[in-house]
């Protein structure tokens, strides 16, 4: 799934391969060509699509912007023989998650930048993670990137032997894999303390399961409860990071007729399940109970949906993996590295204080 390549004619003197589609005189736009409209040197522009220091973060924006206007671009697969690396990092995402269509889209930009490419492999119910990856080693991808991997600490211990492998969302203590994450703890401590502080102490947490990042959510959210005195009030309803999974829950608190006053959910798209299902059963949001996701889909914000959320930073995610990624290429031998970002509360329509006739 990655960009699609045709081999050029052949490359210019410094070996840079070369290829492009058609332009409507029959010509392929040549590094020249960009060259001539940036008004730089064919050297330079090789420069920049080698991904190698020597030309400016102003100049590598008009050498691509111009590349884009003509329809020029090198020809990865010709590059490949012409050097020991394929300029391709691989990267494995779950379907139907939205938020790795997210990272997805910002690393294409971030690897753009440095003149590498892309290609996919998908994580799915009838395709496990270590079929994925497979398929990523059989293009060989320059290095891994991970997005929530569901495998074990061994299996990318063992892969880490062959290729560069960051993980994004998920933690593997003990091995060599690079990390990059939010700082989940920072991030349910922002989401509870909203509540707390609109007057909430019932309030349960919709669990993500074996989903990236649950068992640091699901740990935060008891540990902030018990610091606010509220031990007895923690409530976990089981979820693994689907629609579905929301609407069951709301179905299991209507059913036991225990609805909270607030939920925090482990992700948005159970947020958005929860909020579908209890709607429609006649619980108002937030008149009758608050509800908080996490991630910050391009649903979330949705006038109808209006969820308060924990944002995470896809763009500083998807930045940080690459970064990760080329510098393990260019320094094998650094120790294993960890990347956290900072999360955002994203404060929305579907947070309020408690009615004011709710017992404690």
């Amino acid at each position: 799934m990655g960009g699609d390549h045709v081999k050029g004619r052949g490359g210019g003197a410094d070996g840079t391969p070369e290829s492009a589609e058609p332009s409507p005189n029959g010509r392929r736009p040549t590094m020249e060509d960009v060259a001539a409209r940036v008004g730089v040197s064919r050297a330079l522009v090789s420069v920049v699509f080698r991904g190698v220091p020597g030309a400016s973060a102003s100049t590598r924006e008009r050498v691509l912007a111009a590349a884009a206007e003509i329809g020029y671009r090198p020809d990865l697969a010709a590059r490949t023989l012409a050097s020991s690396r394929s300029r391709v990092l691989g990267v494995m995402l779950t379907v139907h998650n939205t938020f790795h269509a997210d990272l997805v889209e910002a690393m294409y930009a971030e690897a753009e930048q440095v003149g590498y490419d892309l290609v996919l492999s998908a994580h799915a119910p009838t395709r496990h993670s270590e079929k994925a990856v497979g398929a990523l080693l059989g293009h060989r991808c320059d290095a891994l990137v991970l997005l929530g991997p569901e495998t074990s600490a061994g299996f990318l211990e063992e892969l880490v032997e062959r290729v560069p492998v960051v993980s994004v969302g998920r933690r593997f203590p003990g091995t060599r894999v690079d990390i990059v994450n939010t700082a989940e703890g920072r991030a349910v401590r922002l989401a509870l303390d909203h509540l707390l502080g609109t007057g909430h102490r019932d309030i349960a947490h919709l669990d993500g399961g074996g989903g990236a990042g649950s068992v640091e959510r699901r740990r935060a959210y008891r540990d902030r409860m018990r610091a606010a005195g509220l031990a007895d009030h923690i409530r976990v309803l089981p979820g693994d990071h689907t629609e579905a999974s929301g609407a069951e829950a709301a179905h299991r608190l209507l059913a036991e007729g225990r609805v909270p006053t607030a939920l925090f959910a482990s992700n948005d798209r159970s947020a958005i399940g929860f909020l579908d299902a209890i709607t429609r059963a006649g619980v108002r949001v937030p008149q009758d109970i608050s509800l908080i996701g996490y991630d910050d889909i391009p649903l979330a914000g949705l006038a109808h949906i209006q969820l308060t959320t924990v944002r995470q930073d896809s763009v500083g995610l998807a930045r940080e993996a690459v970064r990760l990624a080329i510098e393990r290429l260019d320094r094998p031998s650094l120790p294993p590295r960890s990347s956290v970002l900072e999360p955002e509360l994203i404060v929305r329509g579907t947070t309020a204080a408690p009615r004011a006739d709710v017992d404690d």
